[in-house]
């Protein structure tokens, strides 16, 4: 089945898999898969590498959405009727974006905005990434913009926080230490503040900051929009599990990655994520599982390539052969521990993809029918 058949009635489609294996190509080719049958696609990547604006043609990618020169997809050959938005996240200006958009009014905004604790809280929370990126992605398919979202995720280890990031924000605006903050009560409260007091009292001394004052605009002003970040955290993990959202594993036939899909294919069952497929990149296509007699194929080669070259090329192509059957163990194995009977198979090109053209090498597989698939993979294989 094709990547556009798996993808049919989905609004928001999730690219994870391990680092490496392709993931930011893979989304762009998908981009543009459904781009070239009419659809208006935005493709959100969090790589800082620019892979994919190096994948699309372009010199560089800002934190919103820019629509893809439908030129640069013709000078390629390749005829796009609908519309490829793409985008590389900014984590930093998405949180501030977020704050902007769910302070009450103009005061809360910039005492926020301008005070010195979330100026550095924002940059840490903003560096994990997690949490701006499905901030982004539930605002992009809220927006009604676009017929399909896809996000191109971070290494799988880290999807996982991507997974659990709505449960941790709501964890941290109900948790008690925040509430204590917000709201100080009790003995604690009083000792906390006494204690605390000193402390801020001696660092306003020596460095002329006054912690304690930027702490309290902080979290008076924080109070006013944990209703509306508490309820962004439902809406984004109402999202991950909505009918309309998809997850597709993305993985290489290498062990590491293999383990990872495997890995990760657990914990989506575990967070109960609608999985939609698996794309194994860089197969190796090969045929037959016997291994190949070396000698005889370069005693058959000889008479043409003359004795020396014709045992490098039978040598050569008896390694090719024993990767193609590694290749095979591991989707196989990927097939039974994933549930899945039919991935698609994406054959190692030549080269890195770095252009449009390379682009629609890869979507031409991905968008293929089964037939399709089969005439192109004996093709890379020699075998057509």
């Amino acid at each position: 089945m094709s990547v556009a058949r798996r993808l049919e009635g989905k609004r928001v489609c999730i690219v994870a898999g391990s680092g490496g294996v392709g993931k930011t190509t893979t989304s762009a080719a998908i981009a543009l898969g459904l781009a070239a049958e009419g659809k208006r696609v935005a493709v959100v990547t969090i790589d800082p590498a620019r892979r994919l604006a190096s994948a699309l043609g372009l010199e560089e990618l800002g934190n919103e959405p820019h629509r893809v020169d439908p030129a640069l997809f013709a000078q390629a050959g390749v005829e796009v009727r609908g519309e490829l938005w793409a985008m590389m996240l900014d984590a930093k200006r998405t949180f501030d974006e977020l704050i902007e958009r769910l302070s009450p009014d103009e005061r809360t905004r910039r005492e926020i905005l301008d005070n010195r604790i979330y100026q550095e809280l924002s940059g840490a929370v903003a560096g994990t990434q997690e949490f701006t990126a499905i901030a982004k992605l539930y605002e992009l398919d809220r927006d009604g913009n676009y017929d399909v979202v896809i996000l191109d995720t971070p290494p799988s280890r880290n999807a996982l926080d991507f997974l659990d990031a709505p449960d941790r924000l709501t964890s941290f605006f109900e948790g008690r230490a925040l509430k204590l903050f917000l709201a100080p009560s009790g003995l604690a409260a009083k000792v906390a503040a006494r204690g605390t007091g000193v402390v801020f009292s001696v660092l306003k001394r020596v460095t002329g900051v006054d912690l304690l004052q930027d702490l309290s605009v902080f979290f008076r002003a924080l109070g006013g929009i944990i209703d509306g970040f508490t309820e962004r955290a439902s809406g984004v993990k109402a999202l991950l599990a909505d009918p309309g959202t998809t997850f597709l594993i993305v993985t290489s036939p290498q062990r590491e990655p293999v383990d990872e899909a495997i890995f990760f294919r657990g914990k989506l069952d575990e967070a109960r994520m609608p999985f939609g497929g698996l794309i194994v990149n860089r197969v190796t296509p090969g045929a037959g599982d016997e291994e190949v007699d070396v000698p005889a194929l370069t005693a058959s080669l000889t008479e043409g390539l003359g004795g020396s070259l014709a045992g490098k090329v039978a040598k050569t192509y008896a390694e090719a052969q024993a990767l193609a059957r590694r290749d095979r163990r591991a989707i196989a194995r990927l097939q039974e521990e994933l549930r899945v009977s039919d991935p698609v198979l994406v054959p190692q090109l030549d080269g890195d993809v770095h252009d449009i053209g390379g682009l629609a090498r890869v979507q031409q597989h991905l968008f293929a029918s089964d037939a399709e698939r089969e005439r192109l993979l004996a093709q890379a294989a020699g075998l057509a």
